[in-house]
């Protein structure tokens, strides 16, 4: 079995032979700054018991129909979860990543499933960030009356923890008066505005096409919404999967993965760099 300062140093000599991070992320890189990655039913439940009470699904509440039928409930949802992100702070593999990636000519590109909006919090370049499931600071209407997509800054959600409820007035459209929702697409979702985040892909794509020899490097993204294990699959580039509880790569010397959590890969990789000179240590 080999060892962790083995895998460590396969890391870390990847990411001294490329030109570039492309920084995949799905849920599990935020567990280590506090959030839920709402991981089956139970996992979710635990997060927000009154929804467990009315034996609603993760997939029942982020959902176009729960704001249809309860804007109270689906607001107390979303509006808990916009609080928390704004609140919590993005751990120390941000950093980790932003200081590899300074060292790199390419430098970074952040695709994530996340809608935390913690990579522009850890200083990463709005321009270099594709949010491809959209994002929780970002609101459009619900019907939606028009493509005007609007920052959710001044809208302070204050959820009853008993009931997860938010109560009216809700957030509206400034353009026709009605209900309004965060920019995110959900599930069964035919009414997301997605032109925000297909702006975000077509410069990611541009990046991909100029970057000379990038190396993905995936952390915490599930099989159940897949897109990021997609993206990073299917891109052809060198991958470092990090995962917890799903590091199995396609056989083959270029990929590499890890069986750990976000942040204790990164600095282990992080002390592997130092070790060979890419970084210095910190001080």
């Amino acid at each position: 079995m080999i060892s962790d300062a083995s895998l460590f140093l396969r890391c870390a000599e990847r990411i001294a032979r490329s030109s570039g991070l492309l920084i995949a992320a799905g849920a599990g890189m935020g567990v280590d700054s506090g959030l839920a990655d709402f991981r089956g039913p139970e996992g979710f439940w635990r997060a927000y018991p009154p929804l467990r009470q009315a034996r609603l699904r993760f997939e029942e509440i982020a959902n176009p129909r729960a704001f249809a039928r309860d804007p109270g409930l689906a607001w107390g949802f979303y509006g808990h979860r916009l609080q928390h992100y704004r609140e919590a702070e993005p751990h120390h593999g941000f950093t980790i990543l932003r200081e590899i990636a300074a060292r790199l000519p390419d430098g970074a590109f952040v695709f994530t499933s996340n809608v935390d909006g913690h990579f522009q919090k850890a200083g990463f370049a709005y321009e270099t960030i594709c949010e491809v499931h959209g994002s929780i600071h970002h609101l459009q209407c619900a019907t939606p009356c028009s493509d005007r997509i609007w920052p959710a800054e001044g809208f302070e959600p204050v959820v009853d923890p008993s009931t997860c409820r938010l109560a009216p007035p809700w957030p509206s459209c400034p353009n026709c008066g009605e209900l309004a929702r965060p920019n995110i697409l959900m599930f069964n979702d035919w009414n997301w505005l997605e032109w925000r985040s297909g702006r975000q892909e077509a410069r990611f794509a541009a990046w991909c096409e100029a970057a000379s020899n990038p190396v993905v490097i995936e952390l915490g993204a599930g099989k159940s919404v897949a897109t990021v294990r997609m993206m990073s699959e299917r891109s052809g580039f060198p991958l470092i999967r990090i995962n917890l509880r799903d590091s199995k790569v396609v056989s083959s010397p270029k990929h590499i993965g890890v069986p750990m959590g976000a942040l204790a890969a990164l600095e282990g990789i992080r002390s592997a760099l130092v070790e060979t000179g890419f970084l210095p240590a910190e001080t």
